[in-house]
């Protein structure tokens, strides 16, 4: 299975965006999947249900952080490497889906913020490209790491 099809599935088993892509990537960070949903359950919905930066994106950069982020914070250089591949892949997302802002993503005419979850109907994946989404975030950061 490619991790594509890997973050799509757990998407639709109910991981929200940041979730899914990250539990894609669980063999490659060689963390505890409990560890891992719990740890990125609030990038979901673009930060907490606010529709901001996409969960997807957020999982990307999560994961990517983990496997090539810097450690020293008086190290420019790394910070500025670490900070250089977070922009290559918001690039090319945004190349893919014209944003990475959730709300722009979902064609919301305002920001419903309200915290409560959406209940996942076969309508709602039907209204819904996350699970596109999320495979997107999952391809652009397989090609980059296998780069």
């Amino acid at each position: 299975m490619t991790k594509r099809e890997l973050g799509e599935s757990y998407f639709k088993e109910g991981y929200n965006c940041a979730q899914a892509v990250v539990l894609a990537f669980e063999n490659e960070l060689k963390l505890d999947r409990d560890f891992i949903a719990k740890s990125i359950s609030g990038f979901g919905g673009g930060f907490g249900r606010m529709r901001e930066v996409c969960g997807a994106v957020s999982g990307m950069v999560f994961v990517l952080s983990v496997l090539e982020g810097n450690v020293s914070p008086l190290d420019n250089d790394a910070k500025m490497q670490t900070y250089q591949k977070v922009q290559y892949l918001m690039k090319k997302f945004k190349e893919k889906n014209g944003t990475y802002i959730c709300r722009e993503l979902l064609s919301l005419p305002e920001i419903n913020s309200a915290p409560t979850p959406e209940k996942r109907t076969e309508t709602y994946y039907q209204k819904r490209p996350c699970a596109s989404l999320v495979g997107d975030a999952c391809e652009i950061l397989e090609n980059y790491l296998n780069g």
